[in-house]
């Protein structure tokens, strides 16, 4: 058996709609069964979906108070009014902030902007700033990326004489800001077609609306933010991603030409992953380690120096977030271990003074990926008295409707069910965890903190084919709610298995199934080849990409997980030092068993004694559980009923089979009745025989051994045959007859023999029917399918 590292959600599409979609379109089933699972319902769907470039984007005033916000900026742009674009700090408020200052250029509008200090003001409008921004003649602020939860501060702003326009896309809480406007598409009341567009996606329509064409030239800009902020991939952000993407292959910002060129990334192979791993961190590294304004100056500089420069910083300081985070992220786990295990806490609340509070939102989601438990990091200001934390939360765990239960201690939080941002008094730090902990009690079972992989079809090997694999390439670009799609294959054969990789820890594979083949590889999954046994039926969980080598394009399968429903024999007979496999098998799974007194002091087993099982009867045997364990035979069973009453009713994970043996029984043939007749008549021929002198020799005459010809002389003296002394063997006249089978040393030696047979000089498929018919035909259930 091999447990799969995660819970197996397998989509179980409409198969009505599924049907529709096929006969109408002809496509391959397995293409419409993921496009039913994305929503898709018709074929004008299925079109719009996979082919987004062509698609419209919805008209801006859908946008509840879109027409109001829209002839307040008008209406200062005609009077000169000095109008300031209020962003963050983080890749989607850079984004925000860029296209939306731009827009107002070009619409003619004397504006500037204002990216708050992640450290000494935090998140969002704080009232210093805006009473700056009265000072310095503005009279007008348009939020972007934030601003929905800033009711103090427009109130403010209110009683200052300045008009506040709010456009975000965060959670919406109790009660709104009394602003001249707020463009929201979750706003109460609002009617908009999608629902779930980031900053950025908000500020590029206010532009379109403004410009009154789409401003396609800011897509590329809006790609960037909308991936660095992990919204659904899905409806009007598909389009804006999609058409973003190709706009990104040839912009024409000097800066982001420039911040390519200091990645090492070739422009034409840029997509949603290039933006993911590479540009949007080093967008979100200048406001986490410092001043965000650097990222808005590089998106939009004219200047080819000024922009190689403001990329290297860039780079130099995404670099230098990698390291803090990194420290930061080892600290904060040893903390976790030592003061707040999981399995004493559903919810991780982990604090102390001068973390970086610019990079512990990456540290939530290291601490979340290693313990998979709702996190929250916060980093403490002791002479301010004050946390500032970032939370990370898994499936099941609603983080803001959970935080929004404690608002009577989080003076400033917002955020999505899956992440969040706060800050609260140090005094409260321990209150909040044990808030957090009582709703993780009432809302989480046990099978929650396991991850989920959610899979989205099974299929056979036959089933995925290149044709296929290329057609999911229209299903980008990928990311949330639209994730590569995953397939699971169940008990397929293990053609080929191997270690790759310069430290040997990749996989790759060919996985079979009626004649049917795919190369499947497995990025850190190299320890498999010793976790899955040469017949083992696999079930392999992966993705499904084109792979071209050589001018030559066949399918092939990413690994994502694995697992065996049965129970597993490995074949280490012959090993001579089994220590290092024990010490590689998890403690709490192993079961190390011994039949024979001095086997765990001959294979050096001193550091394992109070582990080993000593079964010496079937007694013994009767009282052991093998169920789920890792199973080690140390050694030969001293009979055949010991082994089947273990196996009897116990289905352990896996059997490794070692059958240590410090002497054999097996000669190259039990000596038959022949064998005993011919030596009885040679006995009687001699009367007298001097065993201990010439019985090597008589041996060497026949072709025997010489412990044959001893073995045959003890079984004729426990059946009284003959009498022996001082080595010499006299033959008892006219002895009652008996059978060999009467003599105790005939009768093991016929045991161990079949013993031997079974155990040490079967074939591995031999030994596998052995074992496996003792136990039954019991089989496991993925109980996480």
């Amino acid at each position: 058996m091999l447990i799969a590292k995660t819970r197996w959600d397998v989509k179980r599409p409409d198969e009505n709609i599924v049907t529709h979609l096929v006969e109408q379109s002809h496509m391959d089933p397995l293409i419409a069964k993921l496009l039913v699972h994305r929503g898709v319902r018709t074929v004008e769907e299925a079109n719009a979906f996979l082919y987004p470039l062509k698609q419209p984007f919805h008209d801006p005033f859908l946008l509840d108070g879109m027409e109001r916000a829209i002839e307040r900026i008008q209406r200062a742009i005609q009077h000169g009014e000095h109008i300031l674009v209020y962003g963050d700090y983080d890749a989607d408020g850079v984004s925000s902030t860029t296209v939306m200052v731009s827009a107002l250029k070009e619409a003619g509008a004397i504006v500037d902007f204002y990216i708050p200090n992640r450290f000494t003001e935090g998140y969002g409008p704080n009232e210093n700033a805006f009473r700056w921004a009265k000072e310095q003649g503005f009279s007008l602020i348009i939020t972007v990326d934030n601003g929905i939860a800033a009711v103090k501060e427009v109130a403010l702003a209110n009683e200052l004489g300045m008009d506040v326009i709010i456009t975000d896309h965060h959670e919406v809480g109790p009660a709104l800001p009394e602003a001249y406007e707020i463009i929201h598409p979750k706003k109460p009341g609002s009617t908009y077609p999608f629902r779930e567009l980031a900053g950025v996606g908000v500020a590029f329509k206010v532009a379109h609306a403004l410009l009154g064409d789409v401003p396609r030239h800011f897509l590329d800009v809006v790609a960037i933010g909308t991936i660095a902020d992990l919204v659904s991939l899905t409806g009007e952000n598909r389009l804006l991603v999609a058409q973003g993407l190709e706009q990104l292959r040839n912009t024409k910002r000097i800066g982001l030409r420039a911040l390519c060129k200091q990645c090492g990334i070739e422009a034409k192979e840029i997509n949603e992953q290039t933006v993911g791993f590479v540009i949007a961190p080093r967008m979100n590294a200048v406001g986490r380690l410092g001043e965000a304004t650097p990222a808005v100056r590089l998106l939009m500089t004219e200047k080819e120096e000024e922009a190689q420069r403001l990329a290297k910083e860039m780079d130099d300081l995404n670099r230098e977030r990698q390291q803090l985070v990194a420290k930061i992220a080892e600290e904060a786990a040893q903390i976790v271990n030592e003061q707040f295990p999981p399995s004493e806490n559903k919810v991780l609340v982990i604090a102390k003074e001068g973390w970086n509070p610019g990079v512990i939102g990456i540290v939530a989601s290291r601490l979340v990926e290693q313990f998979y438990r709702p996190t929250i990091v916060l980093s403490i200001d002791s002479e301010k008295g004050i946390a500032k934390g970032s939370a990370r939360s898994i499936h099941g765990f609603d983080m803001f409707s959970s935080l929004s239960t404690c608002r009577d201690i989080l003076p400033h939080f917002g955020g999505h069910p899956m992440a969040a941002g706060m800050t609260l008094s140090v005094d409260h730090i321990d209150e909040l965890r044990q808030r957090l902990n009582a709703l993780a009690d009432d809302m989480l079972t046990a099978d929650d903190f396991t991850p989920i992989t959610p899979i989205d079809a099974v299929c056979s090997v036959s089933d995925l084919t290149l044709s296929v694999a290329e057609q999911l390439e229209k299903f980008a670009p990928f990311g949330v709610d639209n994730a590569k799609p995953l397939f699971l294959m169940e008990n397929v054969s293990v053609e080929t298995i191997r270690r790759i990789g310069a430290d040997q820890s990749h996989l790759k594979a060919v996985f079979a199934q009626n004649g049917a083949a795919i190369d499947s590889v497995g990025f850190g999954f190299g320890y498999l080849c010793d976790e899955i046994a040469p017949d083992a039926k696999v079930s392999v969980v992966g993705e499904l990409m084109v792979n071209e080598w050589n001018n030559l394009r066949k399918p092939q399968l990413m690994i994502c997980d694995v697992a065996v429903h049965e129970c597993q024999l490995f074949d280490i007979r012959g090993m001579r030092d089994v220590r290092p496999l024990i010490a590689s098998l998890p403690k709490d799974k192993r079961m190390l068993i011994m039949f024979r007194e001095g086997t765990a002091d001959a294979l050096g087993l001193e550091a394992y004694k109070e582990e080993i099982y000593y079964t010496a009867s079937v007694e013994e045997a009767s009282r052991l559980c093998l169920d789920n364990r890792y199973v080690v035979l140390l050694d030969m069973p001293t009979s055949l009923e010991i082994i089947k009453m273990l196996l009897r009713s116990s289905l352990p994970a896996r059997i490794y089979a070692l059958f240590y043996q410090r002497e054999t029984h097996f000669f190259r043939t039990l000596p038959t009745r022949d064998h005993f007749k011919w030596f009885y008549a040679f006995l009687r021929k001699k009367g007298v025989f001097n065993l201990a002198k010439y019985g090597g020799e008589l041996a060497r005459a026949r072709g025997w051994t010489e412990e044959t010809v001893r073995f045959m002389a003890k079984v004729f003296l426990e059946l009284e045959f003959i009498t022996q002394q001082d080595g010499v063997v006299s033959l008892v006249p006219q002895p009652a007859k008996r059978d060999l089978s009467e003599s105790p040393t005939y009768r093991f030696k016929q045991a161990q023999f079949e013993l031997e047979n079974l155990f040490l000089y079967s074939t591995y498929e031999q030994l596998k029917r052995c074992l496996f018919e003792m136990k039954g035909s019991q089989t496991y259930e993925e109980a996480n399918v």
